[in-house]
């Protein structure tokens, strides 16, 4: 069987042993540098002529990459290679106090920034040209407490480090499905994957950060934000996406004993029986046993069902999910094992996946009818790839019921969260906008997403809707939006993170 999807987690022979925590580096090798003018003169030790009265003038600390350094091309490129951006400089920090420096620096010369940790902001908005992007990638670190059962991370990890460093103690918390996706990131949007169901958000286990946000005139200065101190910081940092409030560069979550995963892949060739299997999967997994998750991905030729069974045998996933597999005729896979293996021997090479992606997010809050099901239908059978898909991943479980404290996520009442995904091109130096199935791709997302809206309701952050009117609401809702622009007024009042669809800051 193929593999079709960034998604697609699925492998039948999963690698045995649980390995070391990796530390993958995210690279175009071979990309070629650019012709810049220099930047020595503004990326020096800032002139104390040119400094304000608020702090000591700050100095660039860390790895700093600029436009004539060998890397820069590298240390540049994105996940997504549609967007291609030309940064000042980049920072990437290796301690907390180089993300201090940088922001102050920014702050004092004026300069934009944007943060970024696993380079897997869907529309390019973790970088910017002619700014200064901070990097907290190689803040890496772990320490599990296994009697409290509490974690704390550098926010530098990706997905697949914090996996497989839980699984080796049998504990866990919900990550989304690809392991190079910083945690970060995914964890302040909400958070969603396999084990959502069953322990909730990603967010829903978040108990601390550490945070660097904006001080004074020009300053920036370090705070811990919990349910005690600072907790209107740490709502929003449930659910508001990243690069809105500060910099966060440590998480603490409290984690969850997982000793085995019953997992189950289910292939279908062709779409024939696309009506029967999206029905009752809808009908089914959203509302069975706390402990199943799943996801569906149709395709032009296959539809592959994944489900997560935690601490379950494969007879008892097998059971939850036949009113699914009886239908046609699945070639159907079943793995029991640690997590952690399970994991990260479905993750696919970058080398293997798209360069190329465009997206939109949905939530379905009611059932879809048949005729949403034949949009689905109608569209997958002329997408542009055999990577593109529809994707969808059930709500329902413990993801209705709020973490102590709540949190800025607002889409619990919804059955499933439903994703349409245009890739295409393979990895290279060159900008995905130069690939001729680039217009066709992102033609065709448009034009499904607008055939899916009267089906649908809300967006996610962490997969943003460019050009939808009222994404605020989409997001958080009215109300949370409006509560969210009171915190950044607190934290962020001057605006100092902010991109195309970061929330601005109250008027006072």
């Amino acid at each position: 069987m193929s593999d079709f999807s960034r998604r697609y987690l699925l492998r039948a022979s999963a690698a045995a042993g649980a390995g070391a925590v990796i530390v993958p580096g995210l690279t175009a090798a071979g990309a070629p540098d650019i012709a810049a003018a220099s930047t020595s003169g503004l990326l020096a030790a800032s002139d104390p002529t040119k400094g304000s009265s608020g702090c000591p003038p700050a100095r660039l600390t860390g790895r700093v990459v600029r436009p004539r350094d060998a890397s820069y091309t590298d240390d540049r490129i994105d996940y997504d290679q549609l967007f291609s951006h030309y940064p000042l400089v980049i920072v990437f920090a290796q301690e907390t106090q180089d993300v201090v420096n940088a922001l102050t620096w920014a702050r004092q010369h004026n300069v934009a920034l944007r943060v970024r940790s696993g380079r897997h902001a869907l529309e390019g908005w973790s970088n910017i040209d002619n700014g200064i992007v901070i990097d907290v990638s190689q803040l890496k670190s772990v320490h599990i407490d296994t009697d409290a059962r509490i974690a704390t991370v550098g926010a530098g990890l990706t997905q697949l480090e914090a996996v497989t460093a839980l699984a080796k103690q049998d504990l866990a918390v919900t990550t989304g499905s690809e392991g190079s996706v910083g945690l970060v990131g995914a964890t302040v949007g909400g958070g969603l994957g396999p084990l959502n169901r069953w322990l909730g958000m990603a967010c829903d286990s978040l108990i601390g950060t550490e945070v660097v946000v904006p001080s004074g005139r020009d300053c920036a200065e370090v705070i811990h934000a919990d349910r005690k101190d600072h907790s209107d910081l740490l709502w929003a940092l449930r659910g508001a996406g990243n690069g809105n409030f500060g910099i966060v560069t440590q998480l603490t979550y409290k984690v969850h004993p997982l000793k085995r995963i019953a997992y189950v892949q289910a292939t279908w060739d062709g779409l024939t029986d696309l009506h029967g299997i999206f029905d009752a999967w809808q009908r089914t997994v959203p509302f069975a046993d706390n402990r199943l998750g799943s996801e569906v991905e149709i395709h032009k030729s296959q539809i592959l069902l994944f489900a997560w069974l935690a601490e379950g045998t494969a007879a008892e996933a097998r059971k939850m999910l036949a009113p699914i597999l009886s239908i046609g005729t699945p070639d159907v896979k079943v793995q029991v094992g640690n997590w952690g293996p399970i994991f990260a021997g479905a993750q696919v090479p970058r080398s293997q996946e798209p360069a190329n992606v465009k997206f939109f997010s949905q939530f379905a809050k009611k059932l879809f009818p048949k005729k949403a099901i034949d949009v689905i239908g109608h569209y997958m059978r002329n997408a542009p790839t055999e990577d593109s898909n529809y994707f969808v991943d059930a709500f329902g479980g413990a993801i209705k019921k709020e973490p102590r404290g709540g949190t800025a996520f607002v889409h619990r009442d919804a059955i499933f969260y439903g994703e349409i995904g245009a890739a295409w091109g393979t990895p290279s130096t060159t900008p995905g906008v130069c690939d001729p199935l680039t217009s066709t791709c992102q033609a065709w997302t448009a034009e499904f997403s607008q055939a899916m809206r009267r089906f649908v309701d809300g967006a996610y952050v962490n997969v943003p809707n460019v050009g939808m009117q009222e994404w605020e609401t989409a997001y958080w809702g009215r109300g949370h939006f409006e509560r969210l622009r009171e915190i950044k007024a607190k934290y962020d009042p001057d605006n100092v993170f902010q991109y195309e669809q970061s929330i601005p800051p109250a008027s006072r």
